[in-house]
């Protein structure tokens, strides 16, 4: 492909069943927008494209957990999720949804054109049917164990754990997701997409096209798929959500999401183009348009094998240049879960950190899932910001700017003679935009970041060898050449931090006084962004350091979440057998003071405890070691079982059992009187 005129960028849709997480925004829309801003940077034309995906059984299931319609999840999620794209500043040229008229208009001209075509096989098969929901159990609505990795938690299209897509008849051990039934087997019809028969397309496309070009993980993934052998994919579904298959004889019957969904990309463009003048086919139709897809690693093969089928299939439109999926963001060493709320949700973070949304851009960007799965921590996240964005980057555009304030007026001083330490370092300067540029194109982005913290470090090390502030009592000429340099270096970060630092690049530049316009191309042909008398504005911190209070807050709040989902999945055992009431009679509760604790030694849960219960004074060894320490303990009244048999336990002989409860969080908790009583007082 010779140098495209245009590029047409789409993000993966996301499901209005939630929130966005920092997953979806490492994953995805991070990069996405990084490539985006690069491009327009460079000058290239470009439509960064997505939307809300506002169908499939994701959305009734959440209409159905919260006692709502699926009108109601997808006005309420469309709107934060847009809203919160917006405060982070991602740059989509159209933000729509596939629940809008010109949506559904287009995926039902799409379908039935291939219908009209014979590209559709008609086929009467065995789905899985809940009797009591009076329900055939499409994708989300079914779960099993994936018949590839034997994950016991596959949903009826999709395995989360491998990856794998299937059909619902494939799981093992099937359960609805609705009642929790065992579902039986019904005959329906659907409309199936023959993917067998693009086989030889795909291979040439694919397998031998993008070999060298496409990531290992993307390109690993659709080879084993396609080797491992296509079968036909059903494109609709019997459900009450979605779009209606456009025929008389589905009636009853929706487009399958992921028919749709990615349909969703043309018909936001549609809608873009239409708002601003364009001609929607240039983007999606031209050879001179380069297509890229921005996607997590489990919408792969939706992404390189049934959309280009459909769109080969449909005649007129272009593939995919590239599909640059990542792979997954873990949190605090645990899989990401809507479900389990084991998540930082955009909206929250924004609320609670205001005005930082670049660092967490910058921490996802530099700790992206770009070839395996990797972890964010809270830890980290407080590392990117004081040891990086305030320590180098902040602190040396902010040197420079006080220096230039204190020394100057805010006026950039003209230069005298160039070193040859300046010359190496403007002649630097020019080389980064290109580095950089090169890691964005072959979507290397935490390569990129790192170059882009590189030119800081270049900044500080300039600063740091020159020292203007010592200098300056001896060569005042001197350091007028050396801040004119480090003013070039400063207006370069401002430029080339734009697509990863959007709002720091526009603080920068209103600090600096300098044209936004300024473009990636003014950096590489003349490293002389601000010219002699210019002026520039008063210093502000680009960066505010984290306090360790602000993180403890976010990791006891996941903790606080952890033991939530702990307690909530805890299973409850069973009934014990039956006891007369004379044996429950026979227990001999009493309310006793405990005099001693210590610990037993070498075992982590047991401590050995001298209590008072009113008879007498006995040993009762207990395994509470982890929950209390043995100080805090000593005089806390406590219940206990003085007449249970006497036991040894590490060689110590236990004359009794203190009767423990658990409270709400996981922890351990005695049961004790509200007010001190007599010792040996019976508990009935």
């Amino acid at each position: 492909m010779s140098a495209p005129k245009r590029y047409t960028i789409t993000a993966a849709l996301p499901y209005t069943n939630g929130p966005i997480h920092i997953g979806h925004l490492a994953g995805v829309y991070v990069p996405a927008d990084i490539y985006a801003r690069y491009l327009r940077l460079i000058g290239k034309d470009v439509a960064y494209i997505c939307g809300s995906d506002e169908h499939g059984v994701a959305i009734p299931m959440r209409a159905k957990k919260e006692g709502v319609s699926p009108q109601h999840i997808i006005d309420k999620y469309h709107g934060i999720i847009k809203q919160s794209f917006l405060d982070f500043g991602i740059s989509f040229d159209n933000y729509s949804r596939t629940s809008n008229e010109l949506h559904h208009k287009t995926a039902s001209e799409f379908f039935t054109k291939l219908h009209n075509n014979g590209d559709f096989i008609e086929e009467t098969s065995a789905q899985l049917y809940d009797a009591e929901a009076n329900q055939f159990l499409a994708d989300r609505f079914v779960v099993g164990t994936c018949p590839k990795c034997n994950f016991e938690e596959s949903y009826g299209d999709q395995c989360e754990s491998c990856g794998t897509s299937h059909n619902a008849t494939d799981l093992i051990n099937p359960k609805s997701a609705i009642t929790g039934n065992v579902p039986t087997v019904k005959k329906t019809k659907h409309w199936f997409l023959p993917l067998d028969k693009h086989e030889d397309f795909l291979r040439e496309w694919i397998l031998e096209g993008h070999k060298k070009d496409w990531k290992p993980n993307v390109y690993g993934q659709v080879k084993s798929w396609i080797e491992d052998g296509l079968r036909p994919r059903a494109v609709t579904r019997d459900l009450d959500w979605g779009i209606p298959v456009p025929l008389k004889e589905a009636d009853g019957k929706v487009l399958y999401v992921w028919f749709d969904a990615p349909i969703g990309y043309i018909s936001s463009t549609k809608e873009w183009a239409a708002r601003e003048g364009k001609n929607w086919e240039d983007y999606w139709k031209r050879d001179d348009t380069k297509l890229v897809h921005f996607i997590g690693k489990d919408n792969i093969v939706f992404h390189c094998i049934i959309f280009p089928s459909m769109l080969k299939a449909h005649g007129d439109y272009i593939l995919p240049d590239n599909v640059p999926a990542n792979e997954f963001l873990n949190l605090e060493g645990n899989k990401l879960s809507t479900s389990k709320n084991w998540a930082v949700w955009l909206h929250e973070y924004l609320a609670e950190f205001p005005n930082q949304q670049d660092v967490l851009r910058y921490t996802l960007t530099a700790n992206a899932p770009e070839n395996k799965d990797n972890d964010f921590t809270w830890k980290d996240f407080q590392a990117k910001n004081n040891n990086e964005l305030v320590a180098i980057f902040g602190n040396f555009i902010n040197r420079v700017v006080v220096l230039t304030n204190k020394y100057y007026g805010g006026v950039v001083p003209a230069p005298n003679d160039f070193s040859d330490i300046d010359e190496d370092t403007l002649a630097a300067v020019k080389e980064f935009p290109n580095t950089i540029g090169k890691s964005i194109e072959r979507y290397r982005f935490r390569e990129a970041s790192q170059e882009l913290m590189n030119l800081a470090r270049l900044g500080n090390k300039y600063l740091a060898d020159e020292e203007p502030w010592k200098v300056i009592k001896l060569d005042e000429k001197r350091v007028q050449t050396i801040l004119y340099v480090a003013l070039q270096i400063s207006a370069a970060l401002a430029v080339v931090s734009e697509p990863f630092l959007p709002f720091t690049a526009k603080k920068l530049k209103g600090i600096l006084n300098i044209d936004s316009h300024l473009s990636w191309e003014d950096v590489v042909e003349n490293a002389i962004l601000l010219p002699a008398t210019h002026q520039i504005n008063k210093a502000e911190l680009l960066f505010s350091k984290i306090e360790d209070e602000e993180i403890e807050m976010q990791v006891e709040k996941l903790q606080a979440t952890k033991v939530a989902n702990e307690q909530e999945n805890k299973v409850i055992s069973s009934q014990k057998e039956t006891i007369e009431f004379e044996d429950f009679t026979k227990l001999d509760i009493r309310i006793g003071t405990i005099l001693e604790a210590e610990k037993v030694a070498k075992t982590k849960k047991l401590l050995k405890l001298k209590v008072a219960v009113g008879i007498d004074t006995r040993t009762i060894v207990s395994g509470i070691a982890e929950s209390f320490s043995p100080e805090e303990i000593i005089g806390q009244q406590v219940a206990v079982l003085v007449n249970l048999a006497p036991r040894n336990i590490r060689g110590i002989e236990s004359q009794g059992m203190i009767l423990m409860t658990e409270t709400p969080n996981g922890k351990l908790a005695f049961m004790q009187p509200e007010k001190t009583v007599t010792n040996g007082q019976e508990v009935s």
